[in-house]
């Protein structure tokens, strides 16, 4: 299991999880943690006890082949609507948005900044807005969040050309902290991938290639109920016949890997959009809130997105 990834280099992880979280996520005793940690899994040992970094985990439990570790569960479980008919990502949907902003080591009240939904001009909208309050310490921001699909595939054969040799490039998706995921070269050096790497990079190569491009961040929608918030980020790119076009190379990547059943969803993941993403307006790298108070350390973002009822 350990060898079918690259663990978390030490300048970004973050081992934290006690011992207990690793052998539920793993479906593993202890003489299996231990047969794990032999073959390289790092950890951290505080009173006594053995801690890792989740992502190390999360990829572990993706790649084992076990089929009963939560991270595959919670995977197949995710993609399940990519094996089926792609017209229903096509139509409105509506999102009970709810976004909370928390500033460790926060000591005065100050401005807060959220990078927004911005869905309106993929011909969605955002009603019941709840706008940004807070103080010290937290924030929090609410909205109905209408967001449509279209099928508006890439027309310019060097953009499809880029697209498919990084598809075919052999990079392995892994659960990556966002700090490291803007280092993409170190990323694709360790043969990984991931939604912000992949978008940074393709969104250069795109450039070079003559084309006006941008990495951009969002929100996938309906993950477990709304329970696990993914970081995401995709291509937004001009195509030759002048219409902006999304490239979400990561969930083609996914869907490739965890089903196989998804060839029309990784096609509409190539320049069309899809209602299961709401976009923001931040960047491919850079942060989803920001709060005045001079505290060095970085925001923490969570997202609650769930259906609307009748959605």
């Amino acid at each position: 299991m350990a060898n079918s990834i690259e663990f978390i280099p030490p300048a970004y992880s973050s081992r934290v999880e006690p011992e207990s979280v690793a052998r539920d996520m793993l479906r593993a005793g202890r003489a299996e943690i231990d047969e794990l940690v032999a073959a390289g899994l790092p950890y951290e040992e505080r009173a006594g006890v053995r801690h890792f970094d989740v992502n190390d985990l999360y990829n572990l439990g993706m790649y084992s082949g076990a089929s009963t570790t939560q991270p595959e569960l919670a995977f197949r479980m995710l993609f399940r609507f990519a094996g089926r008919p792609v017209d229903d990502l096509l139509r409105p949907k509506t999102w009970d948005f709810r976004v909370t902003l928390e500033c460790a080591g926060c000591d005065e009240d100050a401005a807060w900044k959220l990078e927004e939904p911005d869905v309106v001009r993929f011909g969605g909208g955002v009603a019941g807005l709840s706008p940004l309050t807070g103080g010290r310490g937290t924030a929090e921001y609410s909205a109905m969040v209408t967001t449509t699909g279209a099928r508006t595939p890439l027309v310019s054969p060097v953009l499809r050309r880029l697209t498919r040799d990084y598809l075919d490039a052999g990079y392995r998706w892994q659960m990556i902290p966002v700090p490291m995921q803007a280092d993409y070269e170190l990323v694709h050096a360790l043969g990984a991938t991931s939604c912000i790497a992949a978008s940074l990079f393709l969104a250069e190569r795109f450039r070079v290639a003559g084309y006006r491009a941008e990495a951009r961040r969002g929100w996938f929608c309906g993950v477990l109920g709304g329970a696990l918030d993914l970081p995401h980020a995709c291509v937004e790119v001009e195509d030759d016949d002048g219409a902006t076009k999304t490239v979400d190379i990561a969930k083609a990547q996914l869907a490739a890997r965890l089903s196989p059943d998804t060839g029309p969803f990784q096609e509409l993941c190539l320049g069309s959009i899809y209602n299961k993403v709401i976009p923001s307006t931040a960047s491919g790298n850079a942060a989803f809130g920001h709060h005045e108070c001079g505290s060095p350390l970085p925001i923490q973002v969570r997202a609650d997105i769930r259906s609307a009822r009748g959605s």
